[in-house]
């Protein structure tokens, strides 16, 4: 390990991801002289994943966009970092600081963990080809190609990922179908209101949307031959009510999972529900009795931390997220005193053209749609907790979200956030707390 002084300290970051990524580069441009290690189990430079599901998919031709965020020169020359890709983390000794990788132990002084989510997948779903998810870069060139193929696409899971997709797929000309298990799209995690407005995003583009539907099966196409995989084609989804779904491709969007399996045996406390790491409110990770683990933070998609904004704890799988907790982790990884990690959640998606954006929490006693009446039109959907505005939905206004996250952020009154703009609302069902 290295000598223990600010400037020779070692910090390693394992996931070279957007937060591992932004962990490393805060760090060296905020003066860390000491070295920085960037470990990724992925053979790829870091690269930025909302393209992968939105321009990625729609651009025709030679004209994909590139979506790495750095090149290897500006990591290794400029930044002066060690990027050790196609290295994956086993375990971790806290005791020793001591990082397990395939490659070998790597000392630390300081560890940022920014391994991120893995995608859910479906049963049998292994044993055939066509069956896709889209979490990685080669996720997103296998499902392009299928599409330049025109394949008869289903999407399961109406969520953003599956939506972008599906809204891909149309754009082609393809046919495609949605498969949600629930009544609406996003309705556990924006409410009915919002799964209202998005199921018609999807009807009025013509995509079949099937509600309240599961998989029950997925069948290999009729006389095909397994592949030197072993796999065969995918040829049809059978859903829970008998329909059978003739499809090319099939697309998993089902959520995602920390990936955090390798820190089984390393003492952090892991969360109960879906294994991410738990952490304090400067997102320094915690030991089973709830103790800070000396120089261990954690970042993105992994992360369980206190927001003091809203009082609870959260773990947001967002880009804005990412990027500012790796920042915000890498300095109070370094720092002599920490400050606690704040924020405004935010995240965006685009269907069929539109852009749906989001600011804040959707836990309301009461939920507004309004139809803005001003010249660009568009909804914005208002969520109440209390007499404050918490949160706020605007499909088709990006000029106005970053306003409505301000006003989250001061804590505005429920009658501000309603008066804002001055435009006529026609109010939801009122969705009571609990």
């Amino acid at each position: 390990m290295s000598e223990n002084t600010p400037d020779a300290r070692r910090l390693v970051v394992v996931g070279a991801g957007l937060a591992g990524l932004r962990a490393c580069e805060t760090a060296r441009r905020g003066g860390h002289a000491g070295p920085i290690v960037l470990v990724g189990s992925e053979v790829h430079l870091p690269y930025d994943r909302p393209p992968l599901s939105k321009e990625f998919l729609d651009v025709d031709g030679a004209g994909k966009p590139d979506p790495h965020l750095q090149t290897e020169a500006v990591l290794r020359d400029e930044l002066d970092i060690d990027v050790r890709t196609g290295t994956a983390a086993l375990g971790l000794d806290v005791q020793r600081k001591v990082l397990l990788t395939g490659a070998g132990e790597l000392p630390y002084d300081a560890l940022v963990v920014a391994t991120g989510a893995a995608a859910r997948t479906l049963p049998g779903s292994e044993q055939l080809a066509g069956v896709l998810a889209l979490r990685t870069l080669d996720d997103a060139h296998a499902l392009r190609l299928a599409l330049e193929a025109g394949a008869r696409t289903v999407v399961v899971g109406a969520g953003f990922i599956g939506s972008e997709v599906a809204s891909a797929a149309s754009k082609r000309g393809l046919d495609v179908t949605v498969v949600e298990a629930l009544g609406a799209p996003l309705v556990r995690s924006l409410g009915v209101e919002v799964g209202a407005l998005c199921s018609s995003l999807h009807t009025d583009h013509g995509t079949d949307l099937r509600l309240g539907v599961g998989v029950a099966a997925l069948h290999p196409r009729e006389g095909s031959e397994a592949d030197a995989d072993g796999r065969r084609p995918v040829g049809a989804v059978v859903l829970t009510d008998g329909t059978v779904l003739p499809a090319d491709l099939v697309v998993v969007g089902v959520g995602c999972v920390p990936s955090t399996a390798w820190l089984a045996d390393s003492g952090l406390q892991l969360h109960e529900r879906d294994g991410g790491i738990v952490c304090d409110e400067n997102l320094q990770a915690l030991d089973a009795s709830g103790a800070p683990v000396d120089g261990v933070f954690a970042a993105g998609d992994v992360a369980h931390w206190h927001n003091a904004l809203f009082d609870r704890t959260m773990r947001l799988e967002h880009w804005t997220s990412a990027a500012e907790q790796g920042a915000a982790a890498a300095t109070n990884a370094l720092a002599e005193q920490r400050a606690p990690y704040v924020t405004v959640p935010y995240f965006w998606s685009d269907w069929y053209g539109t852009r749906l954006q989001f600011v804040g929490v959707p836990t309301a006693d009461e939920v507004v749609v309004q139809q803005r009446t001003d010249a660009k039109g568009g909804t914005a959907v208002l969520y109440r907790q209390g007499e404050t505005l918490v949160g706020a939905l605007t499909l088709g206004r990006p000029d106005l979200i970053m306003k409505y996250r301000r006003m989250v952020k001061n804590r505005a009154p429920w009658d501000e956030g309603l008066g804002f703009g001055a435009s006529a609302s026609t109010p939801a069902p009122v969705r009571t707390a609990g």
